[in-house]
C-alpha cells in the first residue's frame, strides 16, 4: 500500500462570506482546482472549526475543494451562536453552498462529526453525493455519547477524566452534558470560560494515539465556541428524532460508494461504529488503521484519506 503525505501548504483562491440567515454568515474557502472534482469538507466537533491543514488533504490539480465553518463555528460568524444551529439547518447550509456554486454533486468528506453530518446530509440529498470519505465514524448515538461523557473513555485515561468530572460538583455529575451546558451557557466569563477549557481539554487528552507537543493555545473566544457549540448539539441529542437515527437508516445510502478510514485506537469514536455502519453499506471500504486514533492529521490516517480520495479521482498515486 503507498504512503501518501500532506501536500504543500495552499492558500484558497478565493473566500466568501454566504449569509444563510438573518444571524448566521458563514466563512467559505475555495481550494484547488476550480475545474477539478468537487468536494465538500464537513469539519468536527461540532463547532471544531477549520484549520489551514485541512486543506492538504487534497491534491490541488486534481480537486475543487469546499471548505466552510459551520454555523457558530471559526471562522463563520458570529463565532459560537447556539440559536438557530441544529443539524436540521446544517444540512440546509451544505445544500445553500452547493447550490451557490452551481455544482451538480460533490464528494462528502468528513471526519468525527464530519462523519455524522455527511451521512445525515447524504439521507436527505442522495442525489447530490457522489461519494462519501468518512474518518472517525459518530453516529451520534446515546451508545457512544455514553462512552465519552458518562462511562467508557475515562477508563483508559483516567487522570484526564478524573479532571473533567470534578470540574463539576459531586451532586450534578449524574448528567456531566447538562452541568457542562448550564455553565457554558452562563453570561458570566468567570464561569463559562473555566467550563469551556475543562471541556475542551478533557476532548483534547484523547485525540492522538502520541499527545502532541504543546502548541500554541486557541484564543478564550474560539475554546468557547467550541465547547458551547459541541455541548449544544450533545445536550440535544444531535437533534436527531430518534436514537441511532443513521445506524437505522443508513441503508437507504446503498450504492453510494463509501471509504471509511478508522483508527484502531480512536478512544472518542472507537472502531465498533465504523464497523456497524460498514455492515449495513456493503459498497463500503472499511480501512482500519492498525496505528491510528481519532485525529486525521497523524501520518498513517492522513496517508489513508488520502488514498482515498487519489482513488475516487481514478488517478491513484504509486
Amino acid at each position: 500500500m503507498a504512503e501518501h503525505s500532506f501536500y504543500p501548504e495552499i492558500e484558497p483562491f478565493a473566500v466568501h462570506h454566504l449569509k444563510v440567515s438573518d444571524l448566521h454568515r458563514l466563512y467559505i474557502e475555495e481550494v484547488g482546482n476550480p475545474e477539478g472534482i468537487p468536494v465538500v469538507y464537513l469539519h468536527g466537533g461540532p463547532g471544531a472549526g477549520l484549520q489551514p491543514k485541512y486543506r492538504r488533504f487534497f491534491d490541488p490539480d486534481l480537486f475543487h475543494v469546499i471548505l466552510y465553518g459551520q454555523r457558530g463555528s471559526f471562522p463563520s460568524e458570529p463565532l459560537g451562536e447556539v440559536r438557530e444551529n441544529t443539524t436540521r439547518l446544517l444540512i440546509e447550509d451544505i445544500e445553500t453552498i452547493r447550490e451557490h456554486f452551481k455544482i451538480e454533486k460533490w464528494i462528502v468528506f468528513g471526519g468525527s462529526w464530519g462523519s455524522t453530518l455527511a451521512l445525515a446530509y447524504a439521507l436527505e440529498h442522495r442525489q447530490r453525493v457522489s461519494s462519501l470519505v468518512l474518518r472517525g465514524i459518530y453516529l451520534g448515538n446515546k451508545r457512544q455519547n455514553d462512552w465519552l461523557y458518562k462511562d467508557g473513555a475515562g477508563r483508559l485515561f483516567p487522570e484526564q477524566w478524573q479532571k473533567f468530572r470534578d470540574f463539576i460538583p459531586e451532586v450534578e455529575r449524574g448528567d456531566l452534558v447538562s452541568a457542562y451546558y448550564r455553565r457554558l451557557m452562563d453570561d458570566d466569563p468567570t464561569v463559562h470560560l473555566p467550563a469551556a477549557w475543562a471541556w475542551t481539554d478533557w476532548e483534547g487528552s484523547l485525540i492522538h494515539l502520541v499527545p502532541e507537543v504543546e502548541s500554541e493555545p486557541l484564543p478564550d473566544d474560539v475554546i468557547l465556541s467550541m465547547a458551547r457549540v459541541e455541548c449544544h448539539y450533545m445536550y440535544n441529542d444531535l437533534f436527531f428524532p430518534e436514537d441511532d437515527y443513521l445506524l437505522h437508516n443508513v441503508h437507504k445510502l446503498n450504492g453510494v460508494p463509501c471509504s471509511i478510514v478508522q483508527g484502531r485506537y480512536d478512544v472518542i469514536c472507537p472502531a465498533e461504529a465504523a464497523v456497524a455502519l460498514a455492515a449495513e453499506l456493503p459498497q463500503t471500504r472499511l480501512n482500519i488503521v492498525p496505528t491510528g486514533a481519532h485525529s486525521g492529521s497523524e501520518p498513517e490516517m492522513a496517508s489513508r484519506l488520502i488514498e482515498a480520495m487519489l482513488e475516487l479521482s481514478g488517478k491513484p498515486k504509486a
